[in-house]
């Protein structure tokens, strides 16, 4: 009798390392299982944050790869002639909307750089030639002084969005040239630093406002990519250095930024 209780003793203990042993293997693979729903789940807030900024930050007049030399338009870029469609109002009295191009049968050179002035500093950018219709649009801006001595207004400093966004003269994030095109050089396109882009509130409502990239940005490709900065970006990370104006990632910047002027050539 007394054996058959040491046996019995011996079995409960056996079963009881065992059901312990259970749970910690069941433990192991909830936690594992939970690690990657919330990595999945972090990346996607991640992506999600970054468009909302976008939409926000970058989110342009209605409210943020170089192209080989293919001639035939990549993938997301416009098709036939530019066109630019009326959208409320004009930021600049009497603007007008850019002449039609067509990129595939050009009599004149698209220009190929930019020279932005902020602060007084140059800030030179190789402008795309994947992006024509952007191009031709910012070159009309330029000439007719559209840009010349307005704000910098919107600056984000996160660890996945780093941009400074500029291109609207009332300063506010909603003022516009009046007219909005179709996105363009976006299939695939990436933000690393040095990238400039058009900011956009939404598919296809391209305008004025565009963000200079300072530092690699994780964004989803909705942003019509025209030039990388090849000069100044130090101008840019001086300005980003400083921070916002409310101490938060996502805000004016704390020390006032004047787009002096834009040129094209």
């Amino acid at each position: 009798m007394a054996q058959s209780a040491k046996q019995r003793r011996r079995e409960l203990a056996r079963k009881h390392v065992e059901r312990q042993q259970a749970r910690r293997a069941a433990d192991t693979v909830r936690k594992r299982k939970i690690g990657i729903v919330v990595g999945t789940v972090i990346v996607a807030v991640a992506l999600v944050m970054g468009t909302l900024l976008v939409s926000g930050a970058l989110g342009g007049d209605d409210d943020p790869v170089a192209a080989g030399s293919d001639s035939t338009p990549s993938p997301g870029a416009a098709a036939g002639p530019c066109a630019y469609r009326a959208a409320g109002e004009s930021a600049v009295p009497d603007l007008g909307t850019p002449p039609g191009v067509d990129p595939a049968a050009l009599t004149t050179p698209l220009p190929t750089t930019a020279t932005l002035t902020i602060n007084g500093a140059p800030v030179t950018v190789t402008l795309d030639a994947g992006a024509p219709c952007t191009v031709n649009s910012l070159a009309f801006l330029a000439t007719a002084g559209y840009y010349d001595a307005t704000s910098c207004h919107r600056l984000t400093t996160s660890e996945t969005l780093k941009v400074l966004q500029c291109g609207d003269p009332t300063g506010t994030g909603s003022g516009g040239p009046g007219y909005e095109y179709d996105n363009e050089n976006t299939d695939g396109a990436t933000y690393p630093a040095g990238t400039v882009a058009m900011a956009n509130g939404g598919p296809n409502t391209n305008g004025s406002q565009f963000f200079l990239v300072y530092g690699d940005s994780q964004l989803p490709p909705d942003y019509t990519v025209f030039g990388q900065i090849t000069t100044g970006l130090d101008v840019i990370t001086g300005i980003a250095d400083a921070g916002t104006d409310n101490g938060l990632e996502d805000g004016a910047p704390i020390t006032p930024v004047t787009l002096d002027s834009v040129t094209t050539a």
